[in-house]
């Protein structure tokens, strides 16, 4: 077989066509390499989020209190009348009672003998004393006849201040007896509530036993304790907004500050006038906790939209924008709440930027993509409700 042999020539465009195709293979390799290592070191945005400035509002300063609810005034309805069997509880717990209705009443039969015991004393000593008044005034017409001695016309005289001293008594033995018959009904001394009942049909009861308890006037008022620290911010006739333990607000006003303070806790009661409402509706009830809040006024604050706070170690930060859409965690300073926003105490510019939503998935120094500015055009209004932090 004859051996095929390549030429000189064509041995060396061989070898070049084969050192072309390295070096471009070399060579595109590199530029794709270097383009992706570029794509790679080039930052992408972590997250889109939008922005917004702190707002400018009018806040109310309030002062947050706790308390007792508790009666304005108490009255303590008790038996006048001494060994009656009562015969009828006519008012039990919650009734609303007006001045002068009969509460409960007593047996009658024993007092209404003493009454005809009295009354027949009374008509007897009446009788003694106009018989008397007679023979003293014949006596006085023989004074000067000389028919009576002196001694007899005394006697007469003396007999007759005797008998008329006796009908006075028997007079006012009879007013005890009758004032001991309008006793036997017990009467509201004033408008109310009845907020504790101890009369039982039956019982026989001793004068000055408690029957009846009276909230007078269905009032209610809230003592809050304030410390001596705040006690001066406050004054008579400032209003309160009052919580119950069961719900809802009390509107209050306050009607009086304590003259003292308790030397072991340094605070004092500010006494606070509820209004009056029908027992059933009212979330207040007498005994009841509540925590309150006085309104003393409104002041400027800065604040911000509540979602842009990121608690994080128990302290409250946002995160600013750099003018390279770069956020910086900065931490701040919270004070009152007003409806989704929150007044900023320290730590944040009023021209800053900062994020919004999605706070809480940054971290310090990403690079953000500003997808929606909400930067106010014009202040806050005064904001209508506020939490129990003060400035």
């Amino acid at each position: 077989m004859k051996k095929f042999k390549l030429k000189p020539l064509a041995v060396i465009a061989l070898v070049v066509a084969v050192v072309a195709a390295g070096a471009f293979f070399f060579l595109s390799s590199g530029k794709s390499g270097d383009a992706a290592a570029d794509a790679k070191a080039a930052p992408q945005p972590a997250l889109p989020v939008p922005a917004a400035q702190p707002q400018p509002a009018r806040l109310p300063l309030t002062l947050a209190a706790n308390g007792n609810i508790v009666a304005w005034q108490e009255a303590i309805i008790g038996s006048e009348s001494n060994g009656l069997r009562l015969t009828e509880v006519r008012v039990n717990v919650g009734d609303v009672v007006k001045a002068g209705q009969v509460l409960a009443t007593f047996s009658t039969e024993s007092v209404q003998a003493d009454v005809a015991q009295a009354r027949a004393s009374l008509l007897e000593a009446q009788a003694s004393a106009a018989d008397a008044a007679a023979n003293a005034e014949r006596a006085r017409t023989l004074q000067n006849s000389g028919a009576l001695s002196t001694q007899q016309i005394n006697q007469y005289l003396t007999t007759e201040k005797t008998a008329r001293a006796r009908a006075e008594a028997a007079q006012a033995v009879l007013g005890a007896q009758q004032l001991r018959g309008r006793q036997t009904q017990v009467l509201a001394p004033d408008s109310g509530v009845i907020s504790a009942r101890t009369a039982t049909v039956g019982a026989v009861v001793s004068a000055g036993t408690e029957l009846f308890r009276l909230i007078r006037k269905g009032r209610l008022e809230w003592r809050a304790e304030v410390t001596s620290a705040e006690l001066g911010r406050i004054t008579a006739g400032t209003t309160a907004v009052v919580r119950p333990a069961s719900g809802g607000e009390i509107q209050g006003r306050v009607r009086m500050i304590a003259p003292t303070v308790d030397p072991q806790t340094r605070s004092a009661l500010v006494y606070v006038d509820l209004p009056i409402l029908p027992a059933k509706n009212s979330p207040a009830k007498a005994g009841m906790f509540a925590r309150g809040e006085f309104n003393l006024g409104a002041s400027d604050a800065l604040t911000v939209p509540q979602r842009a706070i990121v608690v994080r170690d128990g302290f409250n930060f946002v995160f600013r924008l750099a003018p390279d859409n770069r956020v910086s965690q900065v931490k701040v300073v919270t004070g009152r709440l007003a409806g989704d926003r929150v007044e900023v105490l320290t730590g944040l510019a009023p021209d800053a930027r900062i994020v919004v939503d999605g706070a809480g998935f940054l971290n310090d120094g990403d690079l953000v993509r500003v997808s929606e500015t909400t930067e106010p055009k014009q202040a806050v209004p005064p904001a209508t409700s506020s939490s129990a932090a003060t400035k």
